[in-house]
C-alpha cells in the first residue's frame, strides 16, 4: 500500500517578472515501509519537493496523496495538522534548542500535541542509544548524537513518515555512515517509511530506492515502481 502518492506535480515561483518552474510534471509514488532517497543537483527541484511532501508547501499543479488524503489544497492549519500528526522532520542543522536537554527537546512535539506521555520520549532517546545523555544539552553532544536527538524527536509522536533533509551534511563520513545505519534499522524494525533528501551517492544507497531530479524532472527511478 502506498503512503506517498505524487501525481504531475507543478511547481512555479514568480521572481520579478520571470515565472520559474521548480518542478514538471513529478509522478512517482512511495510504499509504506519503503526507505527512498532523492539525489539531484543544486537548483534540481528537489528541496521544493520535499518541501511539498512536508506540506511546507503546496503544489502550483497537480496533486499529493499522503495517505490517501488529498493534501494539495489543504488549509494553512489543516497542514499544520497533518504535519503534527502524520510527518516526522531531521535536518542537516539538527534543529535542537541549545538552552533545552536532549530529552526536553525530544519532549517537544509532543508538548504541542499536548501528550504526557513520559515513557514515550524516553524510549525514543533510547531507540537511537542517547539515554544515558538524556541530560545533556546539544553544546555537550557530538554533531552524530545531536542528530539522534533529532532522529529521537521525530519518532515520538509515532508518525508514520520521516523526512531526513540533508541529515549527513553536516557530518563526517564515519558519523554519518553511523546515522544512517540507524536509519536503515529503524526502517527494517519499526516500519517507518523514510525520504530523504542526499548530494552523496554513498548515503543515498542506504535507502531501498533512489530517484534522481534534474532542472525539476525526475529522470531516473532506480526501483520499479508499484502503482496505487
Amino acid at each position: 500500500m502506498c503512503l506517498v502518492r505524487v501525481d504531475n506535480i507543478h511547481k512555479s515561483y514568480v521572481m520579478g517578472e520571470v515565472e520559474v518552474w521548480a518542478l514538471r510534471g513529478v509522478t512517482f509514488s512511495v510504499r509504506k515501509g519503503e526507505f527512498l532517497s532523492i539525489m539531484g543537483a543544486s537548483g534540481s527541484g528537489k528541496s521544493t519537493l520535499m518541501n511539498i511532501l512536508g506540506c511546507l508547501d503546496i503544489p502550483t499543479e497537480g496533486h499529493y496523496f499522503l495517505n490517501g488524503t488529498d493534501v494539495s489544497s489543504l488549509d494553512k492549519d489543516q497542514l499544520a495538522e497533518i504535519r503534527k500528526n502524520t510527518i516526522g522532520f531531521v535536518f542537516q542543522g539538527f534543529n535542537l534548542l541549545p538552552r533545552m536537554t536532549a530529552l526536553e527537546n525530544v519532549e517537544l512535539p509532543m508538548l504541542y500535541r499536548g501528550i504526557p506521555a513520559k515513557a514515550r520520549h524516553k524510549q525514543a532517546l533510547q531507540i537511537v542509544g542517547l539515554e544515558e545523555r538524556a541530560g545533556h544539552q546539544p553544546q555537550q553532544l557530538s554533531g552524530g548524537q545531536q542528530q539522534r536527538v533529532a532522529i529521537a524527536r521525530a519518532l515520538v509522536n509515532d508518525a508514520p513518515l520521516i523526512l531526513a533533509d540533508e541529515p549527513t551534511g553536516n557530518l563526517d563520513s564515519r558519523t554519518g555512515e553511523d546515522v544512517m545505519d540507524l536509519f536503515v534499522r529503524l526502517n527494517k524494525e519499526t516500519g517507518k517509511t523514510i525520504i530523504q533528501v542526499t548530494h552523496e551517492l554513498d548515503m543515498a544507497r542506504f535507502g531501498t530506492r533512489i530517484i534522481t531530479f534534474k532542472d525539476g524532472i525526475m529522470i531516473r527511478d532506480e526501483e520499479v515502481r508499484i502503482a496505487c
